[in-house]
């Protein structure tokens, strides 16, 4: 492939509960991904020439993103807005370019970032919402009675302090013996409650920023908070596991719903 002269930054958001991620599969979209759409498209506005699609972050099937960041990298020259109208017009309704400029050859949507900042949103109402189940993830903390709802959440915002710093997070990640290091930073992590819809005011997020994060992390990391609040495992075990390799983790992942990807900072 000869290299491509323009450039463009582009800010995507997607409903993730249609797709296998984010990745291409390499099987001509068989499996459906947010890059192997994008790219069709793109190769069909460029008359079919070849085209480039990197992005910051490769999130995971049923994952959803209001601020992926990617750079395209394209043979023919197109004006931002025009390039940015016209990806819209083809693309399915649950992706969308948000944003498009021009940018440098030598930019990267991953080297370049600093920082990415992710929300994973849950529900504590007794019966799940059928018109979020696909974007927020329905929790049950406990067996006990309503009222111990406030405590348990106490414990879990408590608990968050305990993951802010530089550690080896390989017992909350998916073993990959292709990462050199499974040491990450998280910058913050915090417990939050959201009013965005009407259809249930009951809906809690964990935000989290690192500099960046290892396959699977933040679903392992905000299921141990949520095995926390049931009381199978207590905050000792949580800081043994940022201390060692443990291969049996300390719970099972969260759902892949309620992970939302809101920036990438660079």
């Amino acid at each position: 492939m000869q290299p491509l002269p323009y450039h463009y930054k582009v800010v995507i958001s997607y409903k993730g509960s249609n797709y296998f991620g984010w990745q291409d599969l390499g099987d001509s979209g068989k499996k459906p991904t947010v890059q192997f759409l994008i790219t069709q498209v793109l190769r069909r506005i460029c008359k079919f020439a070849d085209c480039k699609v990197a992005a910051a972050s490769r999130t995971d099937a049923g994952v959803h993103a209001r601020g992926q960041v990617a750079k395209l990298s394209i043979s023919v020259d197109i004006p931002a807005g025009k390039l940015q109208l016209g990806m819209n017009s083809l693309l399915p309704d649950d992706i969308r370019i948000e944003e498009c400029a021009h940018c440098l050859p030598e930019f990267s949507a991953n080297r370049d970032s600093v920082s990415k900042v992710y929300r994973y949103y849950f529900c504590l109402d007794d019966v799940s919402t059928p018109l979020l189940n696909d974007i927020v993830a329905h929790v049950n903390l406990s067996n006990g009675p309503r009222s111990d709802k406030t405590l348990k959440l106490e414990t879990m915002r408590q608990a968050c302090e305990h993951f802010i710093g530089e550690y080896d997070f390989y017992s909350f990640a998916v073993n990959n013996k292709q990462v050199k290091s499974t040491v990450r930073r998280i910058l913050r992590l915090e417990l939050g409650q959201t009013n965005f819809s009407d259809i249930t005011n009951n809906t809690h997020y964990f935000e989290i920023e690192g500099s960046g994060f290892l396959r699977q992390m933040i679903r392992y990391i905000v299921g141990a908070l949520f095995e926390l609040a049931r009381g199978n495992i207590d905050i000792a075990e949580i800081d043994a596991a940022l201390r060692q390799h443990n291969e049996n983790k300390l719970s099972a992942k969260a759902k892949a719903r309620g992970l939302h990807l809101i920036q990438i900072n660079y």
